[in-house]
This record gives structure tokens, sequence and C-alpha cells, in this order.
């Protein structure tokens, strides 16, 4: 713990408390879980005074709901980098590239992916307005992409891009949770099941 304290403390800068709150909050979901998580301890960890993170968040809930949002942030960084990637890449290809992009990053942060997508915040009455945008920003995207591949004639025109969009998103956040909470094990198959994903959902997006 005093490493982790220590490296909070040493990366703080003037102007930059936000940002280090955000970050050692999340560490301490990552390594110790929400139970360990309150506004007090989260101010002894980084070298401020306990009255310093109130300047940013009006209590607990309005800090979960921004690290949530960061986590928005950085998944749509990693998908932007994956559409990219698979840019270059025959259609299928570049799916999959999508799909592993979108499971990597969940399995891969589960500490912004279960505020992002869990029912903590979204059973909750005191969720951030910035939070709401940020979630329906990411979905909106999507629904974009899909429309933009049909302009340009990479996909069939007949495809509801809403719908593919919620569709898709539901197969992978399924597949995505399986990993997550250990109810799937198997990762010697993972790379079989985001194939598999990947065809089915290349095979909706050119149908007739």
């Amino acid at each position: 713990m005093k490493e982790n304290q220590h490296s909070a403390k040493k990366g703080y800068h003037h102007g930059d408390l936000k940002t280090v709150l955000l970050d050692e909050t999340a560490r301490i979901l990552r390594e110790e879980g929400e139970a360990a998580l309150s506004l007090r301890r989260l101010a002894a960890n980084v070298g401020v005074s306990r009255t310093a993170p109130y300047h940013h968040f009006r209590d607990k809930q309005s800090l979960l709901c921004a690290v949530a949002e960061e986590g928005f942030e950085r998944f749509n960084r990693t998908m932007e980098a994956a559409l990219k990637k698979g840019r270059g890449q025959a259609g299928r290809r570049g799916m999959l590239e999508y799909v592993k992009g979108y499971v990597n990053f969940a399995v891969r942060n589960p500490e912004y992916y279960d505020l992002m997508y869990g029912p903590q915040l979204w059973h909750s009455d005191s969720l951030t307005d910035s939070l709401v945008s940020s979630a329906r920003r990411t979905l909106r995207g999507n629904v974009e992409n899909i429309q933009r591949w049909q302009s340009r004639g990479l996909v069939a025109a007949g495809v509801d891009a809403l719908r593919f969009s919620q569709v898709s998103w539901g197969t992978l956040h399924g597949i995505s949770r399986l990993l997550i909470d250990g109810i799937y094990t198997d990762s010697a198959s993972v790379k079989q099941l985001c194939e598999t994903a990947a065809d089915m959902l290349w095979r909706e997006l050119n149908r007739a």
C-alpha cells in the first residue's frame, strides 16, 4: 500500500488533482474493491487534505460516475483504434478487430467496465448528466459508423443501424461478462469465441 500511495503522490501536480483522484480510484477498485473506497481514504492516498476531493466530486456516487465516464472515454479511444486497424483489412477481418478490441478492453479494465455497464450506477437515482451523455454518445457513435458504411456501400442498406448496434453491443457485453465474472474460464477458446462472434455480426451486416 505504501508503494501505491507514494506512486500517487509522486504523480500529483498542481491543477492535475482530478486526474490523479480518478486514477487512484480506479486502482482501488481494481485491487481492493469498492468497499475500500471513500473520499477520505482517497485524499490520504494522494496526499491532499480530506476536503480536497470535494472540490471535484460532490460525494462517492459522483466520483464513481466520473470514473465510469473516464471509462467511456478510454473505451471509445480503444474502439477507434480497433476500427482504424481494421480499415486496411477485408470486412470480416475488420469486424474481428472490433470484437477483439471490445472484449479485450472489458476484460483488461473491469474496474471501468463494471461501472460503465453495471447495475450499481444505472439502478441509482443520482446519475450525473455527463455520464448519461457519455453512454449515449458511445451508442450513437456505433450507429453512425454503420450508417457511414451503408452510405459507402460497404454493408447492406437494409440493415437497421440502431438495432444492429444494440444487438452487437449485447453480444459483446455478454461475452465480456462471462469472462470478467469467471463463468467462462477457457481462455484458450477466447480467440475462437471472438472469431465466431465476428462472423455472425459480419454476416448480419451483409444480409440481403
